[in-house]
């Protein structure tokens, strides 16, 4: 019982990434809040299918990510009030559920959340973030001291601004690397 509610937890989560991810642009939000896009996806997804067209499981795995593809267009429409698509589609969100948490982590490591976006817009513009400093060059660290006190926290802190495409792959190398070696003097 417990292993099927979990791992209905964890392809609820896969589902609603990939809808997270199929659209253009950021959308920070808590793991609950994917988890429930993908609940709700399954089950307006299934329900709508075997309804109308009976129980093939593989056409219904696929109503329930176009389902909850259809949830994140509609939380990103009606809550974070951000288009799908286009240049403002790639701007950091300024409301939704957990924006202004993530929007405080990237603060605190140097970046400027309103500044994401702002230079051109998808992965092929070219000389977008080319012109710009790296943007921990001067990142000031407030309530967790010094990054060598705790490098573990730093690493899986740059590394998840690096996953979640905050940071470029060289903006991540050099952060990496500047904390690398404060370590070894």
């Amino acid at each position: 019982m417990v292993g099927a509610v979990v791992g209905a937890m964890f392809v609820a989560f896969v589902t609603g990434a990939l809808a997270r991810f199929a659209l253009p642009g950021p959308d920070p939000m808590p793991p609950w809040l994917t988890i429930g896009i993908g609940l709700g996806g399954a089950g307006i997804g299934y329900g709508i299918f075997y309804g109308a067209l009976g129980t093939d499981a593989t056409w219904a795995n696929i109503a329930s990510f176009i389902a909850a593809l259809g949830l994140v267009v509609i939380y990103r429409r009606f809550v974070q009030k951000r288009p799908l698509w286009g240049k403002d589609a790639y701007r950091f969100p300024e409301r939704g559920f957990g924006v202004e948490q993530y929007r405080e982590r990237l603060k605190r490591a140097g970046i400027d959340p309103d500044d994401i976006g702002m230079h051109g817009f998808g992965p092929l513009q070219p000389g977008a973030r080319m012109q710009q400093a790296p943007p921990l060059a001067n990142a000031r660290v407030d309530a967790g001291g010094d990054p060598t006190d705790n490098p573990a926290h730093y690493l899986a802190l740059l590394e998840e601004l690096h996953d979640s495409g905050v940071l470029e792959d060289e903006e991540y190398t050099a952060a990496r690397m500047r904390l690398l070696e404060s370590l070894r003097a």
